[in-house]
């Protein structure tokens, strides 16, 4: 793209192992400037950055055995890079990672899921975006241009699922995760996707293997987002889920979201 514009995308590629060639593809294909991957599944010293890295990108990764795992692809080399949540509780180093990157702030996050509403882990996943609140205002502005992209595990609206009644006390569409995650957006971000596709149901990322024929079927969920504040968020020109991605063999459950800037 030319340098006056930004294509950024947010993938959870379930294994960056098992889905590197597929991830390469996508590169050499749509060209992004940033790429943030979650659930990379590996340890730092297993992360396959080399083949990254020789098609030309730079890679930053935090991750551990099995699951969660962050990283980020980009073009430009990240400068400030930093790991996991600094506010004296777990930091979950693999959950979160951020850097500047074309001089624009960028944070990569793969949320808990939450298990069950009546488990801890629900309680921590709420908590947890109760941090990334107060994360955000430590660090950040929402006058200023920032990225917060990544597999939120957190479907928004009833249009972002496909059975909203059925899933209402679902922990990804469980009211409390809504109003968790809607605290932390009224901090100061606007849902890029929706900017450009306004009340527009079945646009989903995310269709659940367990399921027979989900995508087929239209039993899918939007989960993956791309925030950016107010500044950034209206020099978007274009957002996109890439579907085709989800259709290759051995593909995730996830498929990549693309967001698209000019600064002419």
């Amino acid at each position: 793209m030319p340098k006056n514009s930004l294509r950024v995308a947010t993938f959870n590629a379930n294994s960056i192992r098992i889905r590197l060639d597929l991830v390469l593809s996508w590169l050499d294909q749509h060209d992004p400037d940033i790429l943030c991957l979650q659930e990379t599944k590996v340890q730092d010293k297993d992360f396959p950055a080399e083949p990254i890295r020789e098609a030309g990108y730079y890679v930053i990764f935090r991750g551990q055995k099995a699951y969660a795992g962050v990283a980020i692809i980009s073009q430009k080399e990240p400068q400030e890079v930093s790991f996991g949540l600094d506010d004296g509780g777990p930091p979950d180093e693999a959950r979160l990672i951020r850097a500047v990157i074309a001089d624009i702030p960028v944070v990569n996050t793969y949320v808990p899921q939450g298990r069950s509403p009546d488990s801890e882990h629900f309680q921590y996943k709420l908590e947890w975006l109760a941090r990334m609140r107060t994360f955000f205002k430590r660090h950040y502005s929402p006058q200023r241009p920032l990225l917060w992209l990544g597999d939120l595990n957190v479907a928004r609206e009833p249009i972002d699922v496909h059975d909203p009644v059925r899933l209402k006390d679902h922990v990804d569409f469980h009211p409390e995760a809504r109003a968790a995650l809607e605290k932390v957006r009224r901090w100061g971000f606007v849902d890029v996707f929706r900017r450009h596709h306004k009340g527009e149901p079945g646009q989903y990322t995310y269709w659940d293997y367990r399921v027979a024929g989900a995508m087929e079927r239209g039993l899918g969920w939007r989960v993956d987002q791309i925030f950016a504040t107010e500044p950034l968020a209206r020099c978007s020109t274009n957002a996109w889920i890439d579907l085709e991605a989800r259709k290759l063999e051995r593909p995730s459950d996830h498929t990549f979201l693309v967001a698209e800037f000019s600064f002419l």
